[in-house]
């Protein structure tokens, strides 16, 4: 398999116990994207109580839709990292900061 290897912030804490990819509060998917046009939701948000085993990646951001975040450039994070939790039912991006 070919991978690319590239530079992106990290999900530093997940509080979203609920998501299939959360083990021990870390995002272990390989990315995730954020957000639609509005709201700086985590679209790779999956229930599930069957946790990932991939325990050694950590998620990356791999794009964010929200363009009213300062962290914004170019549908792409340029946040340090970020964390991910719960907001009315919802996973979302908690270092979303309006512009």
């Amino acid at each position: 398999m070919n991978k690319v290897t590239i530079e992106m912030p990290m999900v530093s804490k997940c509080m979203v116990s609920e998501c299939s990819y959360n083990g021990s509060s870390k995002c272990h998917a390989r990315a995730i994207t954020i957000g639609d046009s509005v709201h700086p939701g985590c679209d790779t948000f999956m229930a599930g109580t069957a946790h990932t085993k991939q325990t050694k990646q950590i998620a990356g951001i791999g794009a964010c839709k929200t363009a009213s975040c300062k962290h914004n450039e170019d549908l792409e994070c340029m946040a340090e990292s970020i964390q991910v939790g719960m907001i009315r039912s919802e996973a979302n991006c908690m270092t979303f900061s309006l512009r």
